[in-house]
């Protein structure tokens, strides 16, 4: 694992039945990068993300992913040691994962039960300093308002910003965010992306983003790596994606995804 690297995959594969997911994978993150993972769908994006969070477990043989210098898996088999990595990566999906019946502010104080005892979590007995940093976070994304509502009946772009903040109530040194716009309304979209952008510029925190939306890809993240049958085909400076490079990744058909914003 290089020296400023958080974050290593070495020859990482994944095979669902006939379909090979991820082919030989090699990818290194440096510490505070903001990375869009792009490609189409099922060009082994999300497995990627997966796979770095220990979630998803990849084939047996030379592959291999490391956090922060641990190992997070090898040989096809997931770390015992990978809860400690975790504790450092908050993962963001697509559909927020909050649990819809409990509050805001509970789905995003759930974001301290790595370093609280357990019970107090399940009881509901947070320490002042997890109430601190649960309204803080909110307030830092701006739902601070929402605190008390039940997650379910908050909008799209509410929860995922609940998402967020749980995030940064877990104290995560590294975001994955697996399509976390794909959801959104446009405006909504926009605000969960700049939530991140800032969180990487000012922070300091290390993201990689998932996305469809190739414009956000390269509005927002000066490192894109694009994927295209479960192999990386570019990565490198958004600048340098040409919009050729883009029609040959998507396919003649997906012209219609270079909106405005995109390279000429």
């Amino acid at each position: 694992m290089p020296d400023a690297a958080v974050l290593s995959v070495r020859n990482a594969s994944k095979t669902f039945g006939a379909r090979k997911a991820l082919d030989g994978v090699s990818l290194d993150v440096a510490r505070g990068e903001m990375i869009a993972l792009i490609g189409p769908s099922g060009s082994g994006k999300s497995t990627l993300l997966r796979s770095i969070s220990g979630l998803q477990s990849i084939d047996g043989g030379a592959g291999a992913i490391e956090a922060f210098g641990q190992a997070v898996q090898a040989d096809g088999k997931v770390s015992g040691k990978v809860r400690d990595a975790r504790i450092r990566i908050g993962f963001i999906f697509q559909q927020f994962n909050l649990v819809g019946r409990l509050s805001l502010f509970t789905n995003v104080a759930l974001g301290s039960l790595g370093r609280i005892p357990l019970l107090r979590g399940v009881l509901g007995a947070w320490p002042a300093e997890t109430r601190t940093a649960v309204m803080a976070a909110l307030a830092r994304v701006g739902v601070a308002d929402y605190a008390a509502q039940r997650a379910n009946t908050l909008s799209g772009g509410q929860q995922q910003r609940g998402a967020i903040a749980r995030a940064l109530v877990q104290k995560a040194k590294i975001i994955l965010a697996d399509e976390p716009v794909a959801s959104l309304d446009p405006v909504s979209a926009r605000k969960v992306m700049e939530i991140l952008a800032e969180l990487n510029r000012v922070d300091g925190l290390t993201v990689v983003v998932t996305l469809h939306q190739v414009d956000y890809a390269l509005r927002y993240c000066k490192r894109v790596v694009a994927l295209k049958a479960g192999r990386i085909v570019y990565d490198g400076p958004a600048s340098g994606l040409e919009t050729k490079q883009l029609i040959d990744i998507y396919g003649p058909e997906y012209e219609d995804v270079f909106w405005e914003g995109a390279p000429e």
